[in-house]
């Protein structure tokens, strides 16, 4: 459900879902350009920094932060402390997109749903990353198939890209109607969809990948998500970014008295009293244990961690982010580096 902004005059604004696709494109880019090429200052704009190829001196190794695959096995033996590489950034970037568009990102209660967040989520790091020789591929995953869109640069291509993810086909509004049975097709999980991505991309690039990342997770809440091997695979390769999209209502059930909620992924329904505060107690409690278990899934997997959300401005927290993680690199890098001749 999108519903309309008010502009200061009392006026409502038409959503993003109000407008026709160009229409919406134009939105998109416009945001993007002005509100975050605007505070996104510096030579990169991306969202993460590559970490290239050129050498720029070693460091000594943080357990638990570097990758062993980095060290300075040079450095290492003469200091006999053990020291990992350090890159500069490549200026030009091979970028893939894997977009989630199966039925549970079909919902939402705010302002835009969360299938409208992603394709924002997409057009921010299309626009911020373009540029500079930089190309853009994407997998969309879909129910029953994954979509694959070849990498290429330039503006068309983007828009090309974002026109498929707004017109890709949602989920039946009355899903919970047809019997599960009765779906011949075998659904694509996550899990296929980033393993075919690891396998189809050998070149080392940035891997964007956006979904709620509710598939695939343990029906108990003990052990791993199905995604976290595939993603930790993945991270070995390339540079990640795991692009969380949440919706308040999937956080917490408000008081509307009996609810039928449905399953958008099997059509299973169930009638819910929404009155009883310890079942909105308990549901509350669920739904924050399993956004927990995604977020060590993602740490776990060595990758950066994006959460953006249906009813909070989605350029704050994509801009929050990118300085953080610039700010983590610009300690890293302020500490004493070892160079090629040994002198700190």
């Amino acid at each position: 459900m999108t519903r309309p902004r008010r502009t200061g005059g009392g006026a409502a604004e038409p959503g993003l879902r109000d407008l026709t696709p160009e229409h919406r494109l134009r939105r998109l880019e416009l945001t993007v350009t002005r509100r975050l090429d605007g505070l996104l200052q510096g030579q990169y704009r991306g969202l993460l920094t590559g970490s290239g190829s050129e050498f720029a001196g070693s460091r000594e190794y943080r357990p638990g932060e570097d990758e062993v695959r980095r060290m300075d096995w040079a450095v290492t033996a003469r200091t006999t402390t053990p020291h990992v590489r350090e890159v500069d950034a490549d200026r030009e970037l091979g970028t893939w997109l894997l977009v989630d568009a199966s039925p549970s990102m079909d919902f939402g209660t705010a302002e835009l749903d969360k299938r409208e967040l992603a394709v924002a989520a997409v057009a921010a790091v299309g626009f911020l990353t373009s540029g500079m020789g930089n190309r853009l591929g994407a997998y969309l995953v879909q129910a029953d198939r994954i979509r694959r869109f070849p990498a290429r640069g330039g503006r068309k291509h983007l828009l090309a890209l974002l026109r498929t993810l707004l017109a890709a086909p949602r989920a039946d509004a009355d899903v919970g109607a047809a019997d599960p049975a009765d779906r011949s097709a075998a659904p694509v999980g996550l899990a296929d969809a980033i393993e075919s991505l690891h396998r189809a991309v050998p070149r080392r690039g940035l891997m964007v990948v956006v979904s709620d990342f509710l598939d695939g997770l343990p029906e108990d809440g003990v052990g791993e998500p199905t995604w976290e091997r595939p993603l930790r695979r993945l991270g070995r390769r390339h540079q990640v970014l795991a692009v969380e999209v949440t919706d308040p209502r999937e956080l917490e059930l408000p008081d509307v008295g009996l609810i039928t909620l449905v399953d958008p992924e099997t059509g299973q329904r169930r009638e819910v009293s929404t009155g009883d505060p310890r079942l909105r107690d308990r549901f509350a409690a669920a739904a924050l244990a399993q956004r927990r278990l995604v977020e060590q899934a993602v740490r776990r997997a060595g990758a950066a961690h994006l959460t953006l959300r249906t009813d909070r401005d989605w350029t704050t927290d994509i801009v929050r982010h990118v300085h953080d993680q610039r700010r983590l690199i610009g300690a890293a890098r302020g500490r004493p580096r070892v160079g090629s001749g040994g002198g700190v």
